[in-house]
């Protein structure tokens, strides 16, 4: 695992909780952000997923 599947992975998470709670106290501002958090941390994940297929392919 490279350094941006970690950290979007963790993002992920973050914004899961953040999502969850918001909607739990009914704080649309706070489920947002933790949706948009959750996308950036797919994102960057899915990036270093991609850097981690193509060092293995070299």
């Amino acid at each position: 695992m490279n350094k941006d599947q970690v950290d979007g992975h963790i993002k992920e998470i973050k914004g899961k909780v953040k999502e969850v709670t918001g909607r739990v106290i009914g704080d649309k501002t706070m489920e947002n952000k933790g949706k948009l958090q959750n996308a950036v941390g797919k994102a960057q994940a899915g990036y270093g997923d991609v850097k981690e297929d193509i060092k293995d392919a070299i």
